[in-house]
């Protein structure tokens, strides 16, 4: 018998580390009514404790502010750089085509 693997959401995981932390139960009582391993839990507090300074980190909004108008300016330049191909594509079709019709008249 194959025993499958859980996954868990951030969501859930975030409620799971808040209840251990209101310690209004323990953490066998909590793994046991979630049907999580103790050492999991353990160790998902311990990442929301190193990462709680995150939250309340205003250099973050702007990193992920600055991602973003990255990736819109990107696929802008991207767009462009399609746009400008073509033209460069169409130029070149023209320039065979003018130079055959000079050689032909000559």
């Amino acid at each position: 018998m194959t025993k499958t693997r859980r996954t868990w959401t951030p969501e859930e995981k975030a409620a799971i580390v808040l209840e251990l932390l209101r310690e209004e139960s323990t953490l066998a009582e909590i793994a046991k009514k979630h049907d999580v391993a103790q050492q999991l839990i353990s160790r998902w507090k311990s990442e929301f404790l190193a990462n709680m300074p995150a939250v309340f980190n205003k250099r973050n909004e702007d990193i992920e502010k600055m991602k973003q108008d990255h990736e819109e300016e990107k696929e802008l330049l991207v767009k462009k750089i399609g746009e400008l191909t073509l033209d460069v594509d169409w130029l070149k079709k023209k320039d065979k085509q003018i130079i055959q019709m000079r050689v032909k008249k000559a």
